[in-house]
């Protein structure tokens, strides 16, 4: 195995920059519960990094050890390792069906395994979770997982944490819903990959907006009765897209939203500007898009790392131009020497989802649960 640590401290193999980046992320999530970094290192040290199918077969078989452990330890009696080693499985799995080539029959068995590993996680955590089915399409359901805050006699705050096309929905229940759970919110993780039973997600693209899909999300919360309505934020994970922030745009029911607030949109509103513009013509579509994200009204967050995709410089002046007329815009750019400064934080999501977590408990009038309650397992 042979890797190179550049300046910017990328672990990357250069024939497989793809990997190199899913790698850092498994690395990344030793310090939220979902791998250990002896089994990351040991897992790569038997890879060959051009070969897919042994990226796969690798992953695979550190997931299934671990799986193995969940079962020991709940045979056991011990759900607290049960949980921890379910979850450590589901991020492995979720590993192994990455490479994009790889055979469609082996990502549908690690897929299979990683929701298997959720589900069994969900049915043993305190208080237990729920994997739930929302109607989006006639052809497509959104598969969730709702995961309750501490019971009161009181409904909870909720925050939904979707990603883009891509990210799964498994890897918040290590990643985000720790930060929720102390924070006395519920949370609700979804992916706009749908349940595996209607039509495939590649051809729903092509007739269907991503953004759809925000108002049925909303919709099931409000018909709960443990969800306080008028306190539901949402976090839009990992952006590079804006279609979050547009499918909250006309959705006044939202109190708070993390996301990136319309600024991938304006960024290419404004290169399509400049490349149309010598030849005099437009766009056809600027203003319908700044009035749209400029009618986002709930909070807004937007986070970026200054190793991302875009300059600060110029993430700093979409989000000026967001914030006009707004009363609670906050952008927070954390610098290459905190880290959480690559792309969607995927190198200390610890870090990001700190601050972002506090900065929704404040905004959903939520907070830490007082010492004085006796503690209940998650």
């Amino acid at each position: 195995m042979r890797f190179d640590l550049n300046r910017d401290g990328w672990i990357c193999w250069p024939e497989r920059e793809d990997l190199s980046l899913e790698f850092m992320r498994l690395l990344a999530a030793a310090q939220e519960g979902g791998s250990t970094v002896s089994e990351c290192w040991l897992t790569a040290s038997r890879i060959d990094f051009t070969d897919d199918d042994c990226w796969y077969d690798e992953w695979s078989k550190t997931a299934d050890a671990n799986n193995d452990r969940g079962f020991a330890a709940f045979a056991a009696g011990n759900l607290v390792t049960a949980r921890s080693n379910w979850l450590r499985a589901l991020n492995y799995y979720t590993a192994a069906a990455y490479p994009f080539d790889l055979a469609p029959d082996k990502q549908r068995a690690a897929v299979s395994a990683m929701r298997e590993c959720a589900a069994n996680y969900l049915r043993h955590r305190r208080p237990c979770g729920e994997v739930v089915s929302i109607p989006w399409l006639s052809e497509f359901a959104l598969q969730g997982y709702y995961l309750p805050a501490r019971a009161t006699k009181d409904p909870a705050p909720v925050v939904i944490c979707i990603g883009e096309p891509g990210h799964r929905k498994e890897e918040y229940l290590f990643k985000l819903a720790p930060h929720a759970f102390e924070r006395g919110i519920s949370l609700l993780a979804v992916d706009v990959l749908g349940d595996g039973t209607g039509l495939p997600f590649e051809q729903l693209m092509r007739r269907q907006k991503l953004e759809s899909a925000i108002e049925p999300v909303m919709d099931y919360l409000v018909g709960r009765d443990d969800v306080d309505d008028g306190r539901i934020a949402i976090l839009g994970d990992g952006w590079s897209s804006s279609f979050v922030a547009r499918g909250i745009a006309y959705d006044p029911r939202f109190a708070a939203a993390v996301c990136d607030g319309g600024i991938w949109d304006l960024h290419e509103q404004a290169f399509l500007k400049r490349r149309m513009a010598p030849a005099g013509d437009d766009t056809g579509w600027s203003s319908e898009t700044s009035r749209i994200l400029r009618n986002i009204r709930c909070p807004l967050l937007i986070t970026v790392g200054a190793r991302g995709w875009l300059k600060t410089d110029r993430v700093t002046e979409l989000a000026d131009q967001l914030g006009v007329d707004r009363r609670d815009v906050t952008l927070k750019i954390f610098e290459r020497a905190e880290t959480a400064a690559a792309q969607g934080h995927i190198d200390n999501p610890t870090l990001a989802n700190e601050f972002i977590f506090d900065w929704i408990a404040s905004r959903l009038g939520a907070g830490c649960v007082s010492f004085d309650r006796q503690p209940q397992e998650s």
